[in-house]
């Protein structure tokens, strides 16, 4: 701001000397920051001579300095009237000006100051910045020459020169520019933070971290050195260093957005997922409209279970841009999630419209119709699955492969293509460090499903009745923190709970490594919420994959695979990369203690007819394939008055499969639909069905032990691969073993037999209670005993330096 003042009108002289002194009073007043009491005293100046320059002119600059832009002009105006020859006030004025917005005007004024005194060094500095706002950047270069030339020693025009530069990508000029204006003032804190920000952009990030820490040692609380300093760190993942400075910058400067935005970044890094969503908030509340916030708070409200809200966030931003397929992408992931395939299947088509070339999105595609048992494109979807999987593309995820493909070697080449896309072997702890033998082996299960999951329904008694003796038992919870009377159980089976949410994969593997973890179990695999990256790092010295995914991960670094015989003969060993544990009975543990409703259900309350055959399926949906639906359509034509009772799981497959059964010469009614209701009802109703029909590739898992286990027998079609032979391993752990069948043909026929020969099916029924109660499947004291000798075994080999190897229970 120049500050240059004369005494305005010619008042007698002995008022003159006093309002010279009052003035110059006000003007030590004034550049000592007492803005109050200067502005007192201009005022008074003013009460007794209005036509004061000095005071009028010093009363603008006050007012702009603290942001009354209008009236600064309007009082610097009144100044150049008294003094119109005087080029001060207009730099003065031309600052209130632009601050305005008002640039042109602004440009006349500097312009205006120049004509009246050509070497006024100012007034060509903030012309140049003037010209730099309104685009006309060589322009300004010239304005800050002219500065530079008139004075060399001006730090100002160096800086701002810089500027000028930058914007033209002339960046190493702009770079010597900010170092010459620090070298002239090395207190100048707008050319050290140009400079330190300039080689954060330029990559050179010791010098840029070199510069903020001299401003900050300069001004210890400067937000946007903050902010820069934390950036740096982040780029080098060292997120933990990083958070303090963005914290910091926030504490400075309370609406300084990126920082709020680098802060949720740096927490969502460090899966502080509960930290994270807060700061972003208020970071969009500050910039309601930037996308890239909006995008990152709600991958963070997804990472942190909090999914309706996510979807909230995802239905704005889709709103804001209409043209981002990402933000479909991340949709239809939480649409399915809520089982909203048609959903689901829209946002996923939408991504792939606008990224033809994503050949990732088809898979998911593919995976959406099946969920909602669209059919019309199959065929097409199958070939264009199986290629792009032998292509060795990463398009069709594991899971997919495994429901869409009855094929052990194309489920392998998927899982492999996943591996090595997204969690190849990481190396970045180093070596697995040798720790001295303990007493105890100690086995880590790693899952998300700790809680009231499938998973947790099948594992709940084994972790019960583990051996405590000779085991020490660790659970690494990645799930949601969902304090059900399932968690409680679950918790107090374990020697140590770990919860690891908030924590990153290699943080895992680290903890894994330092607390001595003999045996890491994965229970996911390819599902919902896995954290195969945990594995990826090498987290125990043995590592498993057991129960949660049917088939191989494909990865290298995973050692062992728990089965049996039945679901992985010999001749598919081939097809899983890791060494085959043969348990001597069904691979599938259950728990004996899942609870039977007392509820007696009457068909009618649950849609069903009073009279006639009831066969059901409560596997989910995705499961149903045309051929198997075949199948059960002949068997409802063969077996007048039947239904086929089956689970909802969204309410696009009733409309589907009913247009289906139509199309198939069965009336639509005869398809009833299950809705979901808690386990115990849930098995409680299986008491009105008469015969559970299983699905191919993909059978029946956890469905076929409830259906055993509430007595209801249990027909399937045994595939090839592990996913398709799972009923069958249940059926010969139970003694059930006529039920299975080999084609579609003895699985028809032996259905529509056991429909019209209720004495052999209600033999059958008898004979599952007697089996249920002393088959080794619902006997998890005996499977925790033939699982710890799989885990002695595999710990013995490691010990003895021996590498993994097929065992035998």
């Amino acid at each position: 701001m120049s500050i240059k003042y004369n005494l305005g009108g010619r008042p007698p002289r002995s008022l003159q000397t006093q309002q010279t002194a009052l003035f110059e009073q006000a003007i030590r007043l004034h550049q000592q920051g007492q803005l109050a009491q200067a502005n007192q005293m201009y005022s008074a100046i003013l009460q007794v001579n209005s036509r004061h320059f000095g005071a009028l002119h010093m009363l603008g600059v006050l007012a702009y300095q603290t942001g009354h832009h209008q009236a600064a002009c309007d009082l610097i105006g009144q100044a150049i009237e008294q003094q119109p020859r005087d080029p001060a006030p207009y730099v003065n004025c031309g600052l209130a000006l632009g601050a305005l917005g008002l640039r042109e005007e602004a440009l006349a004024h500097f312009d205006r100051a120049i004509a009246l005194r050509s070497d006024f060094a100012e007034a060509h500095v903030n012309r140049g910045k003037i010209l730099v706002e309104l685009g006309r950047v060589s322009e300004a270069l010239q304005s800050y020459d002219l500065a530079i030339a008139v004075q060399p020693q001006m730090a100002t025009a160096h800086n701002n020169k810089g500027t000028a530069l930058r914007a033209l990508d002339r960046l190493d000029e702009a770079l010597a520019c900010y170092q010459q204006a620090w070298t002239l003032d090395s207190n100048y804190v707008d050319a050290l933070l140009n400079l330190a920000t300039l080689n954060a952009a330029l990559g050179r990030t010791d010098e840029a971290l070199a510069g903020f820490d001299r401003l900050l040692a300069l001004q210890p609380l400067h937000a946007q050195a903050h902010n820069g300093k934390g950036a740096i760190l982040a780029q080098k993942e060292q997120w933990e260093l990083a958070v303090p400075h963005f914290q910091a910058a926030i504490q400075s400067d309370e609406k300084l957005v990126p920082a709020y935005k680098n802060l949720g970044q740096a927490l969502h890094a460090l899966a502080r997922y509960d930290q994270a969503v807060p700061v972003l908030r208020k970071a969009s509340a500050l910039q309601p409209h930037d996308l890239d916030i909006l995008a990152l708070l709600a991958v963070v409200l997804t990472d942190a279970g909090l999914f309706a809200d996510a979807l909230d966030i995802y239905d704005l931003a889709i709103r804001l841009a209409p043209d981002r397929p990402g933000l479909y992408f991340n949709r239809a992931g939480l649409h399915v999630r809520f089982n909203r395939h048609a959903e689901a299947l829209a946002d996923f088509l939408a991504a792939s419209d606008m990224q033809p070339d994503n050949q990732y999105l088809f898979g998911w595609i593919v995976n959406s119709r099946v969920h909602s048992c669209d059919w019309s494109e199959l065929s097409a979807d199958l070939k264009r699955c199986e290629e792009s999987i032998l292509a060795g593309e990463n398009n069709v995820p594991p899971f997919v492969a495994l429901s869409l493909f009855d094929s052990p070697s194309l489920q392998m080449r998927a899982a492999i293509n996943r591996v090595k896309a997204d969690f190849p072997e990481n190396h970045s702890l180093g070596a697995i460090p040798q720790h001295a033998s303990s007493e105890k082996i100690r086995v880590g299960y790693y899952s998300a499903d700790f809680y009231g999951h499938a998973t947790a329904y099948l594992m709940a008694e084994l972790f019960e009745e583990h051996d405590g003796q000779h085991f020490e038992w660790f659970a690494f919870s990645s799930g949601p923190n969902i304090h059900d009377s399932m968690r409680e159980r679950l918790v107090a089976s374990f020697d140590h709970f770990i919860d690891v949410r908030e924590h990153r994969d290699a943080d895992v593997a680290r903890m894994s490594r330092e607390l001595g973890i003999d045996i890491a179990v994965d229970l996911k695999g390819f599902t919902t919420d896995q954290r195969f990256g945990v594995f990826s790092h090498r987290c125990a010295p043995v590592q498993v994959s057991y129960l949660g995914y049917p088939g191989t991960t494909g990865a290298p670094y995973m050692d062992y695979v728990m089965a049996d015989r039945v679901v992985i003969p010999d001749a598919e060993r081939e097809f899983f990369s890791e060494k085959v544990v043969y348990l001597p009975h069904s691979y599938q543990v259950n728990d004996a203690k899942r609870r039977i409703s007392d509820r007696v259900f009457t068909r009618e309350e649950l849609g069903l007819p009073s009279a006639g055959f009831v066969f059901c399926c409560f596997n989910n949906n995705y499961k149903i394939r045309p051929l198997v639906f075949d199948s059960w359509m002949r068997i409802l034509r063969a077996v007048p008055g039947s239904v086929l009772w089956l689970f909802e799981g969204n309410a696009s497959v009733v409309t589907n499969l009913r247009g289906e059964a139509q199309a198939r010469g069965v009336a639509p009614e005869r398809l009833v639909f299950a809705p979901r209701m808690p386990l115990d009802e849930h098995l409680a109703r299986h008491r009105c069905a008469d015969l559970f029909l299983d699905t191919l590739p993909y059978n029946a898992h956890t469905t076929a032990s409830d259906a055993l286990w509430a007595e209801l027998p249990v027909l399937t079609c045994q595939g090839r691969s592990f996913a398709a032979r799972v009923a069958s391993s249940l059926l010969h752990a139970v003694g059930m073993q006529e039920l299975v069948t080999r084609d579609a043909a003895e699985y028809e026929a032996l259905a529509i037999a056991l429909a019209q020969d209720p004495g052999r099916l209600q033999a059958l029924r008898a004979r599952l209670a007697e089996q249920k109660v002393v088959s080794p499947l619902f006997d998890a004291r005996q499977f925790a005993r033939h699982l710890e000798a799989a885990y002695t075994a595999m710990h013995s080999r490691h010990v003895q330096g021996l590498m993994p190897d097929g065992i035998p229970i």
